[in-house]
């Protein structure tokens, strides 16, 4: 309460202070109104004052709330001041055209503050430097001759006369010409330096320095040429401080080779100067020269300090030049800073990169302290050499070292997880992300969604995605690349239109996401409609999405559309022709994809590439191989892309002895741990029967996904193996790999050919925790199992509770009641199909002729089989037929049944005379069998079921055949 009177107490005594002082100004005011400039009738706004002390800093406001209540009845009754205010304004026109006189007279007595101290507008153009008296160019009460005498004494005359000099210090100006650089307006700042240099003002290095730094932010390099220029124009280009900073501002505008001509035209280098170089090169992916240039300091005698040493050490990290790296390091340590933590952590990056992860970590051992980015480079190093496993447990260690890890450390646990399918481990990470806060970091957030996406978990992708405060084009990228790679291309087209509605800007890595959407779901429509928001976005000239374009229209059988955006490209690199050649041996144009190919100036592994896959996908395996001898030949390496084609080419061919050549081939390369190529060798051997093989290949991978261990169950189970699929299902959830829904289609179809209900009913129950319920093809399958395994009851629950359901998913609901006898059930699911507006194909009528046969469901049967072109445009075929004559057959119409066979436009197959033989047989019908038996012997003269079927025949009714 004290505080608060005492408060109180001290704001009414200013108050009372400062009115007091105000009356005090007044009462001098009235006493002699002709010490005051009368200023109301100039002043620009309500901060000027009305009333100015000609010689003091005294000020007065008419309208101040400190006034005393007298001073307006003073003012309106005084006559005398009354007759000054009607004078005043003609004293200040007056006033006004002295000072301009005195201006042009001597210009020297006034400070121009235009181009660098002038703020606002409210600020003169020109101040008195004793008086401190102010004029403006554009003043109302200017005499009306100023306009014409400025324009015949230009500002650059007055500047060269030297009268008029800025009187700002050089700290002033560089903090001005500063603070443009950061706006961005270098041009402006280009203009200071300019008019500083005409007033014969030497400006000192440090402006000089400012603006490159400025247009090396702004990647400036017309405005950095200017400045250049102007250097060279004050002589000091021979500065080695200038030299070292227009070095760097080349190189980060992007100019290597200035840079270069910089640097060889300095008097002197230091190690400034060198170091600068070096980074040019080494920023520039040209680390060869950048190692070059260093071996070249070496030898003038110049040591090179820490920043050489990292920015070296970076150029070999990006060679992969080991040995350089490792004589880097042995310099380091006779220098004796091998214990500075970024050395360290440079030296980690660099070993990483080369592949030699134990020297990595042997570096991390040994080093004294560490910080957040030494255990960074050491995680990045094991995820970068796939070994995630080693870089989680490094993980722990950093925690209970005490090192909080960054957004940095959980993207690349993400990241690893992601390559790996460590969806278990991705789940923990994200749970820390939680506890430490790093949950709303936009990086993190989109790393979450990318590792969760690969893992196959969209629904947690989804979420995350959802929950995220904010989102960048990176963000929605991510999602919709989600969802492509888990071939949901609608859903992921649906999310590019709201990406569009929430303003936010798709960037060319979107464009191409989709672009590749389309391409995979064939959508023609969708990709036309990209193609023209790519138009609107002025994303159309840059070569990737170019590129995306031409293989989208390519892969939807658009070769013409293909070729006009290829012919239409401003710029076209090799992965342009690679595109478009892979686009014609995708259509079948192996001719145009061949002369395309050999007119190519330069041809890389890609090309090599293309070519030869368009070989193997038009069923030449052979060609695609020889293309590959004639490829090694002239000297072309093959990558891993290449070695996925040609294995898929033996697998097609099945080509096993080409295929052991290949997987020698892949291994002096160095792709034997390539986790695509491995999953491709299995997939290979597997196919060419050879199971012993492709389980040697995939127990050596280092690196498992989710590919990985389905190929290698689905190999077990398409060859009868259903344990052993089983027994590795387990072993990979025990390893931390989720399984995705085509892993899960592949189990539940091994549990329904072996009739395995309770390993199904367990497969169910992970399916669920899975999250990949949802998908329709698992619940297609799910519906199948139950029903094959005769739990008619569990199939229909699964099949109700489906979000969402395709032709297949009736058609298998449809065959399942079929199979349990259940016609009349049967023919209401065809019908509840049609009211969803699913349009019944060629299998669907099978299945409901199959169920209407069982069940003797007669007329029903022929009037589907009737209606069925007419209603849907289905075409019977031998299969349809097959089921009328079996319809008719079990029904004891035999005679109904072979005229029935007779008037088949179409030559009946073996499949139809057995049918109606076996219902001959099943009534005892000895005259219509024989008939049935010797049509099939006319088609298959040693088909051993026909006889045994006649020999039934002849049985039922006593007799012999």
């Amino acid at each position: 309460m004290m505080s608060l009177q005492h408060g109180s107490l001290s704001s009414t005594i200013f108050i009372s202070g400062k009115a007091a002082t105000i009356e005090r100004l007044w009462q001098q005011f009235f006493s002699d109104p002709s010490q005051w400039w009368d200023t109301r009738f100039i002043k620009r706004n309500l901060k000027y004052p009305d009333f100015k002390h000609k010689y003091g800093k005294k000020a007065l406001w008419i309208d101040n709330r400190f006034n005393p209540p007298w001073v307006h009845a003073r003012l309106a009754a005084m006559v005398n001041c009354q007759q000054q205010e009607r004078g005043r304004s003609s004293d200040s026109i007056v006033r006004m055209e002295q000072l301009w006189q005195e201006f042009f007279s001597d210009p020297s007595q006034w400070w121009d503050n235009r181009f660098i101290n002038k703020k606002s507008s409210n600020y003169p153009d020109f101040e008195h430097k004793s008086t401190h008296e102010g004029l403006w160019i554009d003043g109302w009460l200017n005499p009306p001759w100023i306009e014409g005498k400025m324009a015949i004494i230009t500002s650059g005359q007055l500047q060269s006369d030297a009268r008029i000099r800025s009187r700002a210090p050089d700290s002033f100006c560089n903090d001005n010409l500063s603070k443009l650089c950061q706006e961005g307006r270098l041009k402006e700042a280009l203009h200071v330096l300019e008019l500083m240099l005409k007033q014969n003002t030497q400006a000192p290095i440090n402006t000089y320095v400012v603006l490159l730094k400025g247009c090396a932010k702004r990647k400036a390099l017309a405005e950095a040429k200017q400045v250049h220029t102007l250097i060279i124009q004050s002589g000091l280009d021979s500065d080695i401080f200038l030299g070292n900073t227009l070095v760097d501002m080349y190189a980060k505008c992007g100019s290597v080779l200035n840079a270069r001509k910089v640097f060889n035209t300095m008097p002197q280098h230091n190690v400034f100067s060198w170091t600068a170089i070096i980074s040019a090169y080494a920023d520039h992916g040209q680390g060869e020269e950048a190692i070059n240039l260093f071996q070249q300091m070496q030898q003038t005698g110049i040591a090179p300090d820490k920043v050489t040493f990292v920015v070296v050490l970076k150029a070999c990290a990006r060679t992969a030049a080991l040995e350089q790296g490792k004589q880097l390091h042995s310099d380091i340590i006779k220098c004796g800073i091998e214990s500075d933590v970024v050395i360290g952590n440079t030296l980690i990056n660099m070993y990483a990169k080369c592949d030699c992860i134990k020297h990595a970590r042997q570096v991390f051992n040994k080093m004294s302290e560490r910080n957040v980015v030494s255990w960074n480079a050491m995680i990045a190093g094991y995820a970068q050499n796939g070994l995630g496993k080693e870089g989680l447990g490094l993980y722990e260690q950093m925690k209970q070292a005490g090192v909080q890890p960054n957004n940095v450390t959980y993207g690349i646990l993400l990241k690893s997880c992601a390559s790996s399918a460590a969806l278990n481990h991705g789940k923990q990470l994200h749970s820390d992300i939680i506890r430490s806060g790093f949950e709303p970091d936009v990086v993190v957030g989109n790393t979450l969604v990318d590792m969760y996406a690969k893992c196959g978990c969209l629904e947690d992708a989804r979420q995350v995605f959802n929950k995220m405060i904010e989102k960048d084009v990176v963000s929605w990228s991510a999602m919709i690349a989600g969802y492509v790679q888990n071939g949901l291309g609608k859903e992921a087209l649906a999310l590019y239109e709201q990406m569009k509605n929430e303003g936010v800007q798709p960037n060319s890595v979107t464009y191409v996401i989709l672009l590749t959407s389309c391409a995979s779901i064939a959508g023609l429509e969708q990709g036309k409609q990209l193609h023209s928001d790519i138009i609107r976005s002025c994303c159309e000239s840059d070569v990737i999405v170019g590129n995306a374009l031409v293989d989208m229209y390519a892969k939807c059988g658009c070769i013409e559309h293909a070729r006009k955006v290829f012919n239409e490209m401003i710029e076209r690199d090799v992965v342009s022709w690679n595109s478009m050649i892979a686009g014609y041996a995708k259509c079948g144009c192996i001719d145009d994809a061949l002369e395309l190919f050999n007119n190519m100036n330069e041809r890389n592994v890609v090309s090599w590439s293309a070519i030869i896959a368009g070989y193997a996908q038009n069923g030449l395996g052979e060609e695609a191989l020889a293309l590959y001898d004639q490829m090694k030949q002239e000297g072309v390496l093959p990558n891993n892309v290449t070695y996925v084609i040609l294995l898929n080419a033996c697998a097609s061919i099945a080509a096993v002895k080409r295929g052991k050549q290949l997987h020698t081939d892949i291994i002096r390369s160095g792709f034997q741990q390539d986790v695509t190529v491995g999953n491709t060798l299995v997939d290979m051997y597997v196919k060419c029967g050879c199971i012993e093989h492709a389980h040697e290949v995939f127990n050596n991978m280092n690196e498992r996904d989710v590919v990985s261990w389905s190929t290698m169950i689905a190999a077990y189970a398409q060859n009868g193996l259903g344990k052993e699929a089983m027994s590795l299902y387990e072993q990979m959830r025990q390893e931390g790999v989720q399984p995705n829904s085509v892993t899960y289609v592949i189990l539940l179809k091994t549990c329904a050919s072996n009739l395995a209900l309770e390993w199904g009913r367990q497969l169910h129950l992970d399916v669920i925790r899975s999250g990949c319920k949802s998908d329709v093809s698992v619940g297609t399958t799910l519906v199948d199992m139950y029903a094959k395994c005769g739990c008619i009851e569990h199939a229909c629950r699964v099949f109700n509770n489906m979000h969402e359901r395709d032709v297949l998913s009736w058609n298998v609901m449809i065959s399942g009641h079929a199979q349990q006898g259940l016609g009349r059930e049967a023919l209401t699911l065809l019908e509840g199909m049609q009211s969803e507006g699913m349009i019944p194909n060629a299998i669907t009528y099978v299945s409901v002729l199959s169920a209407c046969s069982h069940c003797g469901l007669v007329d029903e049967g022929r009037h589907l089989f009737d209606s069925m072109f007419e209603d849907y445009g289905v075409i019977p075929t031998m299969d349809h037929y097959a089921c009328i004559v079996d319809l008719l057959g079990r029904a004891g119409c035999l005679a109904d049944a072979e005229d029935f066979i007779n008037r088949m436009p179409m030559q009946p197959n073996v499949v139809v005379w057995r049918t109606l033989l076996g219902a001959a047989q099943h009534h005892g019908h000895v005259e219509i069998g024989r008939h049935a038996f010797d049509c099939v012997m006319k088609v298959e003269p040693e088909n051993d079921a026909a006889y045994v079927l006649l020999s039934n025949t002849y049985a039922a009714v006593g007799q012999d055949g």
